[in-house]
Parts: C-alpha cells; sequence; structure tokens
C-alpha cells in the first residue's frame, strides 16, 4: 500500500461526518426514514375468466391476474407483509360504452373481484378505483359530449359505481378521475347507504402525465383514448393548484390523499405532506416502473437497488405509503 501523505484537518475541530457513516450497524443505528413492507400498497389488473394471466408488453414482470389468481395474489401479500391491494379491472371489449355503465355494474370484474379477495383473505385491505376510463369506450375518465368531458354527470355515474363497490367488499374508494365534487358527492351518497366506515382516498393532485402509457395498456384504455385528460387533471407546471385541489378534497370529506405521479412530483409530495395533517399517498406509475425495470434488465443500474432507493424517496418526501408495482418484490426483500 502506498504511504500516502494525510492534510492537515485540524481545521475540521473534530467535526467528522462520516463517523455516522463507516459501519452497516451505525448507518441503520442513525436511518431517518425506514421502510417497511407496510408501507406499500401493491396495485392488481384484473381480466375476466378462470386461471388466466397476460402479460402486461409494456410492463415487464406484471400479468393481469383471474379473479382466482387475485385472490391467490392477495395471499402472498398477506404473507409478505403489504396490507392492502389496489384493484384495477381490464372490462371486456363487449361491455364497454360511451355511458361507461358497466362501473355501476354490481356483478362487474371490479365487484366479482372484491367480493371473491375479501371472501377469502379478509385480513387484507382493499382499496377500489373510480373512474370511467375503466368502463368507457372513449378511454376518458369522464363522460363525453361534443368533446367536452362533463363534470356533474360523470360524478353521478361515480357516485353509482363507487356505492356498488362498496357493498361488495371495499374498504377504501379511491376516485381518481379529478372531477370537481366527487370527494363530497361520494361521502355524502356512501354515508346515506350505510357505509360511513369506507374510507375514501382521493387522487387530490394527479397531474396529467405521459408517465401513465403502460397503465393505460395494462386496463385496455390506451388505444380507445380520444383526445387527452387536461382539462381535468393538473397541470405538470403547477404547484399551487396541485394544493388547491388537496384542501378542497380534505374540506369535502377525504380520508387520505394521494400525489401521482411519483418520482417528478416528490416536490408536490413534500408540500401536501408540510401543509396538511392527513395521511398523504403517493403511487408510483407504471413508467415509473418501466423505467426501473428496463434499466435493471439492461444491466444499466442495480434494478433491485434502484427499486428500494426509489420508494426510500417517496417516504423520505413526506409520503405515508407508496402504490407500487414492486411493493411484492420490495416487501419480501425488506422482510427478508
Amino acid at each position: 500500500m502506498s504511504d500516502w501523505p494525510k492534510y492537515d484537518m485540524d481545521f475540521l475541530g473534530g467535526r467528522r461526518q462520516r463517523r455516522l457513516r463507516r459501519t452497516g450497524w451505525m448507518r441503520e443505528m442513525v436511518r431517518e426514514t425506514t421502510l417497511t413492507p407496510a408501507d406499500l400498497i401493491w396495485p392488481l389488473f384484473i381480466i375476466d375468466g378462470q386461471n388466466e394471466r397476460s402479460a402486461i408488453k409494456t410492463m415487464p414482470g406484471v400479468e393481469r391476474l383471474s379473479v382466482d389468481l387475485a385472490v391467490q395474489a392477495a395471499r402472498d401479500a398477506v404473507a409478505a407483509g403489504i396490507p392492502a391491494l389496489a384493484l384495477f379491472p381490464n372490462t371486456p371489449d363487449h361491455l364497454r360504452n360511451a355511458d361507461g355503465s358497466e362501473a355501476y355494474n354490481p356483478d362487474n370484474l371490479m365487484c366479482r373481484a372484491l367480493r371473491a379477495i375479501k371472501d377469502a383473505v379478509p385480513e387484507i385491505g382493499l382499496i377500489a378505483d373510480v373512474a370511467l376510463d375503466e368502463y368507457s369506450s372513449d378511454g376518458q375518465d369522464g363522460l363525453v359530449r361534443d368533446g367536452e368531458i362533463l363534470n356533474d354527470e360523470t360524478v353521478a355515474a361515480m357516485v353509482r359505481s363507487a356505492l356498488v363497490q362498496a357493498r361488495a367488499g371495499a374498504d377504501i374508494i379511491a376516485p381518481s378521475d379529478m372531477m370537481d365534487g366527487r370527494v363530497a358527492a361520494i361521502r355524502q351518497e356512501l354515508d346515506a347507504a350505510g357505509h360511513e366506515h369506507v374510507a375514501i382516498m382521493s387522487y387530490s393532485a394527479k397531474f396529467a402525465s405521459t408517465f401513465y402509457g403502460p397503465f393505460r395498456d395494462a386496463v385496455g384504455s390506451g388505444k380507445r383514448l380520444l383526445g387527452d385528460k387536461k382539462t381535468y387533471q393538473l397541470d405538470c407546471a403547477n404547484t399551487d393548484e396541485a394544493l388547491r385541489e388537496v384542501a378542497q378534497d380534505i374540506d369535502e370529506g377525504a380520508d387520505m390523499v394521494m400525489v401521482k405521479p411519483g418520482m417528478p412530483y416528490l416536490d408536490i409530495v413534500r408540500r401536501v405532506s408540510d401543509s396538511f395533517n392527513v395521511p398523504v399517498f403517493v403511487y408510483q406509475v407504471s413508467g415509473e416502473y418501466t423505467m426501473i425495470r428496463l434499466a435493471g434488465d439492461a444491466g444499466a443500474i442495480d434494478g433491485k437497488a434502484a427499486m428500494l432507493e426509489s420508494l426510500c424517496a417517496f417516504k423520505r418526501a413526506g409520503a405515508k405509503g407508496v402504490l407500487s408495482y414492486f411493493a411484492l418484490d420490495a416487501a419480501r426483500l425488506l422482510g427478508a
């Protein structure tokens, strides 16, 4: 070993920051942010059929699952320490229409999945997405007339959807549409129907983003989408507007709020967390997942390390929990 000369470090006055980083046990002892399986929510894509699984080309490693396989996935989640699942149906083509009426069919794919999972794995939490893009023929989250996304008419349809989901076993209703007033309307009708214990996790700060592409492929809405969603989802340049949306949803009765997407909007997560005394969740969306997964598969980065680093970043920014397609893999690593 070379006999390298030392620099005179007396000017530090004994203040050496690296002391706390010298060993693994020391780093763990002073760690400011902790990530556990209980911080994770696993999104599942549901398809019709029995013992059916369908690969999603734009999301390597993620599959659409039939209801019976989703039940097994729920068991896997519980075993890994994951507290909740978020469900998203890929409605068969022949059931989609301009009205999105399959959204409030009590025997739709979402409701069948909710009932089956709750019956077989009652200890896991179930989060039901409420929006019309999974049921409509045009891929929009709301009802469309002459090219305009209708607000009040969409809210009426979403209320009906939330009610059938609550009856089917949803523990949390998650409106993801960004229509004005939908949280208050859903809360009012849930309470009136005796579902006062069903919580609302509102997609309060949902931005119009290019990172949703693989998700739209997964639920079958991407190729149907006519136009864009910029008249109801947030402009990526705005932070104050996001806070106004969050404040309104809380006033209307949201129990939890969400920021979506995640990594490009960590500043929003921090602002919301600092500004409001409610649990803040973040969605690591499909495009974020795919970028990390493809880079890891290509050997450009350490995929597992990048997965955990990205999830830790959300917690560090102030998120209470994270919806992530990495949830099961991450939970198993964290629990090992």
